[in-house]
């Protein structure tokens, strides 16, 4: 299986999309003044104590309160309080390390926070809907073979995943050997056959990372940001890298040579992946991505031979309903076809999850199936088919009514693309000019451009069909213009535009006046 990632940046946002042999699995969108990831390290102010919850409410800057429950405090909260407070409290001396005795599991809230203290939290989940940030007390840095627990139990942990008993002993002794003292490291799985050059490496850039929270907080006024997490391109990159990606591409030179640092440091010899993408095509048409996620993420989405889901969300639940729709089968029985459309809607639905970052309660209506065997077989191809899910999930069986429940990880908002588009003809307003005058008026903006800004270098970027319209024949109507107006004026495709939308851009890929025919 071929693994590529594609990243869209723009002014305001990220897109990160990943293929499998072409199809599109996994869709990010990273706002770039998005604040409250999950992994950023704040130093917040108790605000509430609910004692009915079990929990505090926590100010760290967001506009709805974040929720921290007693359980997500950690074990070792006390320790960890004791060592920030004395930063706080004087913030030359250097803090000293006083072990104090695990939180009781059945303990209260109220007989450890008050009400206007400060307390180090890291975000476990982005806001959701009309819910804040969830935090946890219990920090953890991240790297892409192993988690640092700062003033954790000294203990080294590995990933239930690393199956070889000697390879677990090994890893386990080389980790404890080169860890720093009054810490927890948890080795990730990718870490199986690594050498500890690189290990040790990785430890010295968590330990910095520590430091820099430290000094976060030496240097805080109130509530304040300490640690900020990677952004999504590189946390995406360290979770999901392995040696089966067959390239990386961006479209932002800055962005290129990060992610060109990043990976030489944790794969030299797969430095040659990431690919610097500077086409005028956008990434994403180039890809066939756009295609892909217009087609994918709407209410209604197509699986094959007229079978289709219709997805709904509710406040409580996602909800998946399988239709056979026009799919009919003389040669088999209903039987059968009902399995053939589940299996088919299984995997679609797999990738849907992953796809949307769908978490929660997710139910889905398969079509019934009277044969217990095919009910189980089923629930065997959904397992499956969630295997190379990353997120934690857990999958029940049929009910007699032939609905599966599936729980799934939330840590950020489902992403939710609209793939409905303004009317091309009339752009939203229910009346529109003669479509037979649409190429003047874009000629008319080309005479405007070159004549009145004096703009002789320029691409007019229009959909797939207009475009095909312009360049049709040898004496096309691009080619006229060319030679009545500019050699350098180029004509591309870009599938996000509407029927009858367009818009002019320079060779370094910026908009020029006039931006669109919205007069249309």
């Amino acid at each position: 299986m071929s693994k590529e990632l594609a990243i869209d940046v723009k002014a305001d946002h990220v897109d990160i999309a990943m293929l499998e042999d072409k199809q599109l699995v996994e869709f990010h969108e990273e706002s770039l003044k998005q604040t409250f990831a999950v992994g950023n390290v704040y130093i917040g102010r108790v605000r509430k104590i609910m004692a009915g919850l079990n929990a505090a409410f926590v100010d760290v800057g967001c506009d709805k309160e974040a929720f921290l429950h007693y359980n997500d405090l950690g074990a070792q909260f006390m320790t960890l309080n004791h060592y920030v407070q004395q930063i706080l409290n004087d913030r030359r001396r250097e803090p000293q390390i006083k072990r104090f005795p695990d939180l009781d599991k059945d303990g209260s809230i109220q007989n450890v926070l008050t009400v206007g203290q400060m307390i180090l939290v890291q975000v476990m989940k982005e806001p959701i809907s009309t819910k804040g940030p969830r935090l946890t007390a219990e920090v953890s840095i991240a790297g892409r073979n192993m988690v640092l627990l700062p003033l954790a139990d000294n203990k080294t942990s590995l990933s239930q995943k690393i199956k070889g008993a000697e390879e677990r002993s090994r890893l386990r002794k080389l980790v404890t050997s080169i860890k720093p003292d009054n810490c927890t490291v948890i080795v990730r799985t990718v870490a199986d056959g690594k050498y500890v050059a690189e290990l040790d490496a990785e430890i010295t850039s968590l330990q910095h990372r520590w430091e820099e929270v430290v000094t976060g907080i030496r240097n805080s006024k109130g509530i304040a940001l300490v640690l900020e997490e990677l952004n999504r391109s590189m946390a995406t990159l360290r979770d999901l890298f392995d040696p089966e990606f067959e390239a990386i591409y961006v479209n932002d030179r800055e962005a290129y040579e990060e992610l060109t640092r990043y990976v030489k440091s944790i794969a030299p010899d797969k430095v040659d992946v990431v690919k610097y993408y500077n086409d005028q095509l956008p990434i994403f048409d180039h890809f066939a991505i756009t295609k892909q996620v217009k087609s994918l993420f709407g209410r209604i989405v197509s699986i094959k031979r007229g079978a289709y889901l219709i997805m709904d969300q509710t406040e409580a639940m996602f909800v998946i309903d399988v239709n056979s729709g026009t799919r009919t089968r003389s040669s088999s029985g209903q039987e059968d076809n009902a399995l053939e459309v589940n299996t088919m809607a299984a995997y679609e639905i797999a990738r849907q999850l992953r796809l949307r970052d769908i978490g929660g309660i997710i139910i889905i209506d398969f079509i019934d199936m009277d044969v217990k065997a095919n009910n189980q077989q089923l629930f065997e191809i959904m397992n499956q088919c969630m295997k190379s899910d990353r997120a934690r999930h857990t999958i029940l069986p049929l009910t007699k009514f032939g609905l599966m429940q599936i729980t799934r990880q939330r840590v950020r908002p489902a992403t939710a693309v609209n793939t409905q588009e303004t009317c091309p003809t009339c752009f939203g307003t229910g009346k529109a000019q003669p479509s037979i005058l649409f190429t003047d008026q874009i000629e008319e903006k080309v005479d405007a451009l070159v004549n009145k800004k004096n703009v002789k270098e320029f691409v007019l970027c229009v959909h797939p069909y207009v475009e095909a319209y312009l360049t049709k024949g040898l004496w096309s109507l691009k080619r006229r213009w060319q030679m009545k107006y500019s050699r350098k004026m180029k004509v591309i495709s870009m599938q996000e535009l509407g029927f009858l939308q367009y818009k002019f851009i320079d060779y370094q890929g910026n908009e020029l006046s006039p931006t669109s025919n919205n007069e249309a």
